[in-house]
């Protein structure tokens, strides 16, 4: 070999070995999602909920305590997770197919989707389960464990709730745990998590429960007698001070209300399923972790564990989510591994869709471009930073909340708003927005509204309320 080629291949080695190096030195990644989890988790302060894993994973971490979603919907809010943009620069208010939205505008078209960003990185990505809303778009994944259709198994007969546009219902089915499509979920996870592998990899678990029906198996039930369970906070008169668009969006008739569940002596009943579903899920979870605790990578992983939105079960006289109230925005958040803190909450407000440039951070990368969402790295290197960031929560065009540590503000289409005094007030029961005193405060929080609110998404679909339908999908920008 001469020694021209021998100096290009000796060059070619060493960049060739530093690349090697540098990926070696990269964490792993494991990325949690559970649908429609809100803070019933025993770790999180409730009462009731038997989550033995998730509370472990809570003390050897660090926990948000008021993480918000982008939209309290499934598919706009993982999206804004996935693309690191606002539900109101996207256009994307409620369901999209997957493969559809980096086709959406031009801020979807510029803006890397989060595994494709660390695809780019030298991250080898898997995927199995609920991650996307559907399906993760062609080509995200390198691995993929697929996602099962729907939320089923579904039993033959409804047991006690059977409307039209709704999976709602509550009981014991089926059988085995085998037959539930999250039992599969983690075992696929488990499997890819005891291989080895020659560079970083980005593994994504998508667990069903506890969006409904609220089906597991008859030991989950069995966990909890209804006699003992804790009522969520409800006041009867709480919607008296509400503006009138407000009751038009929380208008879900084919949804349970709490003076329903109430007459018919269900609401304890429905407590159960969701606290039953949510025990069956935390134990899989429990596999997943058990899983990496075991393998080789323990020591270079960072876990993320997140849910898309909260879900509101008698509060506010709904069991839904699609609501721009705390119950509805609020989801766990929770970060381990190295370099993060052990054993510690933050109250501060946080924006679910802070993920994307957070394991940025934490895995050293780059800053991905074309983004609106902010890292929160810097809480994590510093628990006891003041954050005055608020969060800001999109339910359809141009209906916003804004959340800081003292208020939440919402502020809707028709000019319309609320405002709640979260120390004092922490259920959101007394609307303040007609009290003159607060106007200042009122004038302050608006300034954080988003200023671009597109119009809906030609291929966005919501089918759910046809108020949104008939009042958004036309509207110009």
């Amino acid at each position: 070999m001469s020694q021209k080629y021998l100096l290009l291949f000796l060059i070619s080695f060493c960049f060739s070995s530093t690349n090697v190096k540098c990926q070696q030195d990269l964490p792993n990644i494991l990325m949690i999602a559970v649908d429609d989890l809100n803070n019933f988790v025993g770790g999180m302060g409730h009462p009731d909920a038997i989550t033995p894993n998730l509370d472990r994973l809570i003390d050897s971490g660090l926990l948000f305590t008021n993480a918000q979603c982008q939209s309290p919907m499934c598919s706009p809010s993982r999206t804004a997770i996935m693309t690191g943009l606002r539900p109101s620069t996207t256009g994307i208010y409620g369901f999209i197919a997957d493969d559809m939205i980096k086709e959406t505008n031009k801020a979807t078209q510029q803006a890397k989707m989060m595994h494709e960003y660390f695809k780019e990185q030298g991250y080898y990505t898997m995927g199995v389960g609920k991650i996307y809303h559907n399906h993760a778009p062609n080509g995200l994944f390198d691995e993929s464990g697929g996602r099962a259709k729907g939320f089923g198994p579904y039993a033959k007969q409804n047991f006690h709730w059977d409307k039209e546009r709704t999976s709602t219902d509550w009981g014991p089915f089926p059988e085995k745990d085998q037959q539930m499509p999250d039992y599969q979920t983690a075992e696929w996870a488990a499997e890819k998590l005891n291989r080895e592998y020659d560079q970083p990899f980005f593994l994504s678990v998508g667990f069903l429960r506890p969006h409904v029906p609220w089906y597991v198996p008859q030991k989950w039930f069995d966990l909890y007698d209804t006699a003992k369970l804790t009522l969520p906070p409800y006041l009867k008169n709480d919607r008296e001070d509400l503006p009138p668009i407000a009751l038009e969006i929380d208008d879900l008739p084919m949804m349970p209300t709490t003076e329903w569940a109430l007459a018919n002596g269900q609401w304890k009943n429905i407590l159960q399923g969701y606290l039953a579903s949510v025990s069956f899920v935390d134990h899989y979870i429990g596999e997943v972790l058990e899983a990496l605790e075991q393998s080789q990578h323990a020591e270079n992983t960072i876990v993320v564990l997140w849910s898309d939105h909260g879900y509101r079960l008698g509060e506010k006289n709904t069991f839904a989510k699609v609501a721009l109230w705390n119950s509805a925005t609020s989801a766990p958040l929770i970060y381990a591994g190295p370099g993060i803190p052990k054993g510690e909450k933050i109250e501060s407000p946080v924006e679910l869709f802070s993920i994307y440039p957070t394991l940025a951070d934490l895995a050293k990368l780059p800053q991905p471009e074309n983004i609106e969402a902010e890292s929160i790295y810097p809480l994590i290197n510093n628990t006891k930073l003041n954050w005055d960031k608020p969060a800001i929560v999109t339910w359809a065009r141009n209906n916003h909340a804004v959340v800081s540590k003292e208020y939440r503000y919402i502020h809707y289409e028709d000019g319309s708003e609320e405002l709640y005094a979260l120390k004092t007030d922490p259920n959101e029961w007394y609307n303040l927005a007609e009290n003159p005193k607060y106007l200042e405060i009122k004038k302050h929080l608006a300034k954080f509204l988003p200023k671009t609110n597109v119009k809906w998404a030609k291929a966005s679909k919501y089918d759910n309320n046809q108020y949104f339908i008939k009042q958004k999908q036309e509207q110009s920008e």
